[in-house]
């Protein structure tokens, strides 16, 4: 419901004004007969005085012929209030009878009519040939029925159109009054829903309701909603209201503080500020930095506290106050010292360690060079991240570790900008301020599992990050302020370089991790990771005696992995069974035997399958790199009647598909040498299968046991189960080099294999494979497909 100007004066305009009318002789009209003037937008309901504008040619007409002769006028509404000239079809059958007021031209040139609503009529059949519009009509008498039922609507009506007004500011004070006088039941509806904020549609519905118990019930209905709308409205402004004399109340009272405090000489917040300016000065910052932090001090120091800017502005200080601008730790750098840590700290990994030692002698006689980025790579468990804490131990710096798997993000390296709500640096110089030093040790852990999405390519981020050239100067989103990072000694760890990109990847010094052969992980698991799982299990060296025997059981029958992770948890797993002993008070001192150790972690879960897979022709073992490690590969191979196709599965990419097809191809070119000659390619198919289906498998390294597997097939000879191979083939017979040659042959070592056959021109790969491993192993190098016949067929 809303307020008029009066209490029974309703303004609306029907036409545009402007428009031109000519009035020409006076046309008589018939007393049955009624002007009609149709109207936009507004209902008019009897009792009511509404002025209107007029502008059309036959609003002009009608207007001035009612207001000539002292006839009454029909208001009728438009159906679209878009036609300018509507005829009959365009208006509502039921309009109000209405008396022409007053009828005058204002100072502008517009016309103006002032109407009073007298009673409804329908329109019967309209008249053609006048200037106007004008119909036939009959008057619509009100129908009535229950008098009692009539006076409790009309209470409750009054009732609530009163409460309607108090809600409303607005109203004038003798529009309650005129609801007060009013006696007659449908004019109260009428005077009500003239009131009413609602759809002209919807007021023309009420005017042509003319059963007055209807009428009130559908104004009731329309009311009780507005009703409930001016509550809710009047709620909200009053809790604004209230909310913003609250911040008002505080703003003043704090400045009243100020004052007082600093009459008095308190410091208060006047001491914050000044202890932010002292902070300021002895942070050592660049001067770009100081001049932006000085600047922000000042507008906060003029900022309302209750501003919603001033926790953004006063977070960003904080942080520029504490990153260490300046602060250097001293590095204590100590070749033989150095030396001691890292083999205290790991076994093996020889070359590995002389690269960080000469690294280290570098840094100590240059300590103005700009430090190399090393990435070290290899599969898990074998001792990535470790070797940066002992970097970081050795050189007596704080270490500092940041992954980046799954990062995705560039906001996770650079920050947000400060114009976002929980806007915070990014995780270089979250780590850097955690290490409270410009020359932590910092580990970017899981580099190769950086990801990519639409908020950026956060290896793209890490450009800056890790070039010698700009990091001196890198710049953060939410410090806005260049940082020096050219001091920060970063170390990278991954499992994989091919998902490194190109230019990431040029930026950083490679090291690569071989994984350890089984002698290896008996010394770690001896020199390390034995007492590890007694400290974390509770026990003690005088409880528990782990042997030698038990050890190599564990490591040769229960793991298979690059790394030592696996052997870890199975250690861990034998004694937490002996720890349970010991608890229930069966046992005090427990030694541990390969026997136990059966016992506790139950059947062997690796054995040698070489000896049973090849005890059949068209069996040969194959040599393939993973991210984990090396790892053994089985080809079978078999025959049938058929129509010479060659049928592939396993999983195998389209790398391994050509290679076994030229591998085949080979085979029948060589069928002559081979002996055979007589064998029917034309009406035999063969099979070549991969175990282990659910495993994708690709590369062309598996090109020589594929020829192998084919050629012990037909020529029924079998391939020795002590050998294994890998090696690209050419059509020509050619063995040509392939990759991961140390993981392989340590993948062969530690499935029983004595011999492996490697392409001649990977003889330069030998001196990475480990001593131990070297010895325990016979090389064969293949110049052509017929060195391997020669040495692997039985």
């Amino acid at each position: 419901m809303h307020d008029r100007t009066g209490a029974d004066i309703h303004m609306a305009n029907t036409d545009n004004p402007g428009e031109g009318a000519t009035t020409g002789t006076r046309t008589v009209v018939p007393d049955d007969v009624l002007i009609i003037l149709p109207i936009r937008n507004t209902v008019v309901f009897p009792g009511a005085v509404i002025p209107l504008t007029i502008g059309r040619r036959v609003s002009l007409a009608a207007a001035e012929e009612a207001a000539a002769s002292g006839r009454p006028i029909g208001l009728a509404l438009q159906r679209d209030p878009t036609v300018d000239e509507p005829g009959a079809d365009d208006l509502h059958p039921v309009g109000t009878v209405a008396r022409v007021i007053r009828y005058f031209t204002a100072r502008d040139g517009t016309q103006h009519v002032v109407c009073q609503g007298e009673e409804r009529f329908r329109t019967l059949d309209y008249l053609h040939g006048l200037p106007f519009l004008a119909a036939r009509f009959d008057a619509v008498t009100e129908q009535r029925t229950d008098s009692t039922a009539l006076e409790a609507r009309m209470l409750i009506l009054r009732e609530r159109a009163l409460e309607a007004i108090a809600l409303l500011p607005q109203a004038i004070p003798e529009l309650g009054a005129f609801i007060q006088g009013i006696s007659d039941p449908g004019q109260l509806a009428d005077l009500v829903a003239g009131h009413l904020d609602i759809k002209p549609e919807q007021k023309q519905e009420i005017l042509e309701t003319f059963d007055v118990q209807a009428r009130m019930d559908r104004v009731l209905d329309l009311l009780s909603h507005q009703l409930e709308v001016l509550k809710l409205s009047r709620q909200v402004d009053e809790q604004t209201k209230d909310k913003l004399e609250g911040h008002q109340r505080e703003f003043y009272l704090r400045e009243q503080l100020r004052t007082i405090q600093k009459e008095l000489g308190d410091s208060g917040e006047a001491g914050e500020f000044d202890a932010l300016r002292e902070a300021i000065d002895k942070a050592g910052m660049p001067e770009e930095a100081e001049t932006q932090a000085r600047k922000e001090l000042r507008r906060l120091e003029r900022m309302p506290e209750a501003s919603g800017e001033n926790s953004m502005v006063r977070t960003y200080l904080d942080w520029l106050v504490a990153l260490p601008w300046s602060k250097l730790d001293t590095e204590a750098i100590d070749i033989a010292r150095a030396r001691q840590v890292l083999d205290e700290d790991h076994f093996g990994l020889g070359k590995v360690k002389q690269r960080i030692l000469e690294y280290l002698a570098v840094r100590k006689l240059n300590p103005e060079g700009r430090s190399p980025i090393l990435c070290f790579v290899g599969p898990p468990g074998v001792g990535k991240t470790s070797l940066g804490q002992s970097i970081a131990k050795a050189l007596g710096l704080k270490f500092v570790r940041a992954s980046l798997g799954g990062v995705h993000d560039e906001a996770e390296i650079r920050g947000h900008r400060r114009t976002y709500i929980g806007a915070l640096p990014g995780n270089v110089i979250q780590q850097i301020r955690k290490a409270g030093t410009r020359n932590p040790v910092f580990m970017l852990d899981e580099m190769d599992k950086l990801g990519a999405g639409f908020q950026g390519d956060p290896s793209s981020a890490l450009l800056e990050v890790l070039d010698p050239e700009q990091n001196g100067s890198f710049r953060d989103n939410y410090l806005a302020v260049p940082f020096d990072l050219s001091k920060v000694f970063f170390v990278a760890t991954a499992n994989v370089l091919e998902t490194i990109p190109g230019p990431l990847r040029d930026r950083m010094e490679i090291i690569e991790l071989p994984g350890y052969t089984q002698e290896e992980k008996l010394e770690i698991g001896r020199r390390y990771l034995v007492d590890r799982q007694l400290r974390a299990n509770g026990l003690s060296a005088t409880q528990v005696c782990l042997g030698d025997d038990a050890l190599a059981e564990i490591v040769a029958n229960y793991t298979r992995e690059a790394g030592v992770r696996h052997l870890e948890r199975q250690i861990g797993a034998v004694l937490r069974n002996i720890a349970v002993r010991i608890s229930e008070g069966s046992a005090t001192e427990v030694k541990v035997d390969a026997a136990a150790v059966n016992e506790i972690l139950g059947a062997r879960k690796y054995e040698s399958e070489v000896a049973l897979r090849t005890s059949t022709s068209g069996v040969a073992t194959g040599l393939a790199w993973t991210p984990v490690g090396g790892d053994i590969l089985f080809i079978e191979a078999t025959s049938m009647p058929g129509k010479g196709q060659l049928i592939l599965t396993g999983q195998l990419g389209d790398v391994m598909k050509e290679s076994a097809q030229a591998a085949f191809s080979l085979v029948k070119t060589r069928a002559e040498t081979l002996g055979l000659g007589s064998f029917d390619f034309e009406k035999r198919d063969l099979h070549v299968h991969l175990p282990a289906g659910a495993i994708p498998k690709d590369g062309p390294s598996a090109g020589v046991a594929l020829f192998m597997a084919i050629a012990s097939l037909l020529t029924g000879r079998k391939v020795r189960s002590d050998v294994a191979m890998t090696g690209e083939i050419s059509l020509r017979g050619l063995v040509l080099p392939v990759g991961g040659i140390k993981e392989k042959t340590l993948a062969a070592l530690r499935a029983g294999i004595h011999t492996v056959l490697l392409p001649a021109r990977n003889r330069k790969d030998l001196e990475d494979i480990p001593e131990s491993a070297r010895q325990q192993l016979e090389f064969i190098w293949l110049e052509t497909v017929d060195d391997a016949l020669a040495v692997a067929l039985q």
